[in-house]
This record gives C-alpha cells, structure tokens and sequence, in this order.
C-alpha cells in the first residue's frame, strides 16, 4: 500500500478511498494531535486555546490537502499553531514539538502491528465472525500500521516546511537555519513537486518497508 505517497493513476478504486479516508480520520489527527499535546506540556497552550488538542479530524483537515489525497493519494492538514516564544528553549521547544508528531504515528503502527498479532493469537474466539471480515479487519489494521509509519519516514525529512527541518535544527548552526528558512517558500514547493512526479516515492517506501519489517520482526520468535 502506498497509501499517502501514491502517485497519481487513472481511476480510483472503493478500496483505495477507504484507505485514504482513513488516513484523514485517523492518522492525521493523531499526527497534529501529538504536536499539539507536546507544545502544551512545553509551556505553549497556543493550539490547545484553538481546539487543536483532540483528535476530532475535522479540527485538522485542510480542506484541499483533504481534497488531493482522496485524489491523488498525497496531502496535508492545518499545521498546529506554535509560539516559540512560549518555550523556556525556543529551538529545543520547536524540534521536540515536531519530533512528536513522527513519533506518534511510529507508536500508532507499533500498536496496531501488535493488536494485529493478538488477534491472529486469539483467532479462536474470533471463529464467529465470517473468515472475510477477519481478513479486511487485519488487512485494514496491517495497512494503518504502514501507512503511519510511512507517514512519519516522510515528515522527518530535513527540509521545509516538514517536521524534520525542526528537529534538524537542533543539530544546525542557527545562522544556517535561519538562512534555510528564508528559502522556506522554495523548497516547499520543490517538495511538493517532487511527490507530486512520485520521485520521493522511491525511498521513502524503502525507508518504510525497512521500518515496518523491523516492527515485525520480533513476532517472527512467537509464530
């Protein structure tokens, strides 16, 4: 599953809306979530004043980064509001704040990957339900798990205007940083672009399919 780093194809499949509608449901708003709840425990109560600290997807939705990923299979939300200036460490306040939000959508898929495995372990007290909605109930969860994880690959991405560049900056002289951030404009669009002509696609799934596995792997001992 590609899931928000498809590329464009001609014509969309039931199965593909749903997943994508479950993107925007779930994985999003546990993405900006997370931002949010972090930037309050740090000193900045600017998005919980705005109703951001929930989970309820309609206060994250953008509506055309909603729009272009039911379509085309990538897209965003509203970013959280943050006022570094509310952090005691503005730069440390701003990196953690965006560390959340990868780390949230890594710890979703671990979760999801480990009730996928209860559920195969208890499979027993599940004969009741017809064999075909067992298997879409896992697939479902199975594709949830990478496509969060995919989610956060992509965000922790060093540039403008991902998370990345944020946590990035921790590490980056700020004479550079602030140099980086000046050209904000630009190399967003070179971003959007490229996962516009799928170029990202590539590793970014590679970067996925290796983290996914990795998640996976201590199951292998208990199967």
């Amino acid at each position: 599953m590609r899931g928000f780093f498809s590329s464009l194809v001609p014509g969309i499949s039931p199965e593909v809306i749903i997943s994508r509608l479950i993107i925007m449901v779930f994985l999003l708003p546990v993405h900006e979530a997370a931002h949010a709840w972090t930037a309050c425990r740090l000193g900045d109560s600017t998005a919980k004043n705005m109703g951001r600290l929930t989970l309820n997807p309609i206060k994250h939705l953008d509506p055309l980064g909603s729009i272009l990923l039911l379509l085309m299979g990538f897209g965003w939300a509203k970013p959280v509001p943050v006022d570094p200036r509310n952090f005691k460490k503005p730069k440390t306040g701003m990196g953690l704040t965006a560390l959340a939000g990868p780390l949230s959508n890594l710890i979703f898929a671990l979760v999801l990957t480990a009730l996928v495995r209860l559920m195969l372990i208890f499979s027993g007290s599940l004969a009741s339900l017809p064999d075909i909605v067992i298997y879409y109930i896992l697939n479902i969860l199975i594709g949830m798990a990478y496509v969060s994880v995919s989610l956060a690959v992509f965000n922790l991405i060093p540039v403008p205007p991902l998370d990345g560049s944020k946590i990035f900056a921790l590490i980056l002289p700020d004479r550079l940083y602030y140099k980086m951030l000046i050209y904000e404009r630009y190399i967003s669009i070179a971003v959007f672009l490229l996962m516009f002509t799928g170029v990202l696609g590539k590793p970014i799934a590679f970067l996925t399919e290796r983290i996914f596995n990795l998640m996976l792997f201590p199951y292998k001992f208990f199967s």
